[in-house]
């Protein structure tokens, strides 16, 4: 399936053109997903995902085919299998950034494959889905990207009592599964709740078989 989707971020075009390309600073704005390596081309990482009761982790890889600076154009294959199961999902994200009024505009076409349990979902929850991630990481970059605001005015020199040293930063939490019950909002959850209970009655309905076979 092919998805479309656009965001604006508040800098110019250049600032945003580095900003995603720095994968370790732009990978916390992704719902569920951690990276684990790059090398500058090949991103190496894991994305959860979680429907109800059930979570899905993929682990793969994401390699930058494409980097035009000139054109402000990149391209990006990634692909991953589930850790426990046979689903697996590929993509071609193609991202295009264009200057507009001080910002920057970012289009980006997204050609999914997804099999397994997600892909029961069909592609309009999909896409509603993808809506909504992508509105969270542009919510999220913009934020990163704002300008600080403005110091305050320093002291005067007699006034000023020796700063302690910065404390190191942080280690970046884990990343939480991408839950698609609370992501998707009320209209898409209730129709993934509708595919889960279907899926739950037909295991009972098979295990009342077998038990009545057994008899």
């Amino acid at each position: 399936m092919e998805l479309h989707h656009e965001f604006t971020v508040p800098v110019p075009v250049d600032d945003a053109w580095r900003a995603l390309l720095d994968i370790e600073r732009v990978a916390p704005c992704m719902p569920g997903a951690s990276v684990e390596d790059y090398d500058g081309k090949t991103v190496t990482g894991s994305v959860k995902v979680k429907v109800g009761p059930v979570t899905v982790t993929y682990k793969g890889t994401a390699v930058f085919e494409e980097q035009d600076e000139q054109e402000r154009r990149m391209v990006l294959m990634a692909s991953g299998r589930e850790t426990r199961g046979q689903g697996t999902a590929r993509a071609t994200v193609t991202g295009t950034l264009t200057e507009q009024d001080g910002g920057t505009t970012v289009s980006v076409r997204t050609d999914l494959t997804v099999t397994g349990r997600p892909a029961q979902f069909g592609r309009g929850v999909i896409a509603e889905v993808g809506d909504r991630i992508i509105g969270q990481f542009a919510q999220c970059l913009a934020q990163q990207l704002a300008p600080p605001p403005p110091a305050e005015e320093a002291a005067p020199e007699e006034a000023r009592t020796p700063t302690a040293a910065a404390p190191a930063p942080a280690p970046l939490p884990a990343a939480e599964p991408l839950d698609l019950f609370r992501t998707a909002g009320v209209p898409v959850a209730k129709r993934l709740a509708g595919l889960l209970a279907a899926a739950v009655v037909t295991v009972l309905a098979i295990r009342r078989i077998r038990r009545g076979r057994r008899g």
